[in-house]
């Protein structure tokens, strides 16, 4: 199946490289060069995944990121000159799903967008004879993994490729503690680095927003250890 790309970066240059790059892959891609833009384009068209800059004019990458997670799971892939953690770590708690520091390796972005594409459509694979794992049910959550979709209580709660990711493997065990290296590498199926805080920013993120919708707090952080959903 095709796949659609949207890149957003006021540097002509890179977007083209990146279009580039995304084209010989075998993607479809188109351009936005400011956040105003990009949001228009989602509005008209569909897309599968967006690469978005972080530091562009009339509206910049981080208010696109919050303004796109109103109403969409799609995944994003944030890229920015900005290289200390704290910057990383603002990009992901606005949404996104991944993020990665300019100058980047073209062919490294490759790998990220391909592990995101592979993440978000796993979730959304549905067949004619679902196996019966396919559903989980674990306090007031009701997860399925055939559409992606989680429930709480009735409610749908909307999350995005990578929270849905962390919450499917720590549902799929109740009780069970991941440790960051497991999740990391069963989620993002990428080598694990110590220093890597991706981990805890989208723990961060999921607890909220289940907390938010059931007034409880379903993924337990067991300190030194790791984190865990209780059944």
């Amino acid at each position: 199946m095709d796949r659609r790309i949207l890149i957003v970066d006021d540097d002509r240059d890179i977007a083209g490289l990146i279009e580039i790059y995304l084209r010989n892959e075998g993607y479809s891609a188109d351009t936005a060069y400011d956040g105003e833009e990009a949001l228009e384009k989602l509005e008209r068209d569909t897309f599968d995944l967006v690469v978005l800059d972080v530091m562009m004019p009339k509206l910049d990458g981080l208010e696109a990121c919050r303004r796109i997670r109103r109403d969409r799971e799609i995944p994003i892939l944030m890229v920015s000159a900005k290289t200390e953690d704290m910057d990383k770590v603002l990009g992901l708690m606005t949404g996104a799903d991944d993020y990665m520091v300019k100058p980047f390796n073209p062919l490294e972005l490759l790998a990220r967008v391909k592990s995101l594409l592979r993440r978000s459509y796993q979730y959304n694979k549905s067949g004619a004879d679902p196996a019966r794992d396919e559903i989980i049910e674990v306090g007031p959550l009701r997860i399925d993994k055939r559409s992606h979709l989680v429930e709480a209580e009735g409610r749908p709660v909307k999350l995005t490729t990578t929270e849905f990711g962390i919450l499917a493997l720590l549902a799929g065990s109740p009780g069970r503690v991941f440790s960051a290296e497991e999740i990391f590498q069963q989620v993002w199926k990428e080598k694990y680095f110590e220093s890597n805080n991706t981990v805890m920013v989208h723990i961060s993120k999921l607890r909220e927003k289940l907390e938010q919708e059931t007034g409880d707090k379903l993924v337990v952080t067991v300190w030194g250890v790791g984190y865990k959903i209780e059944g």
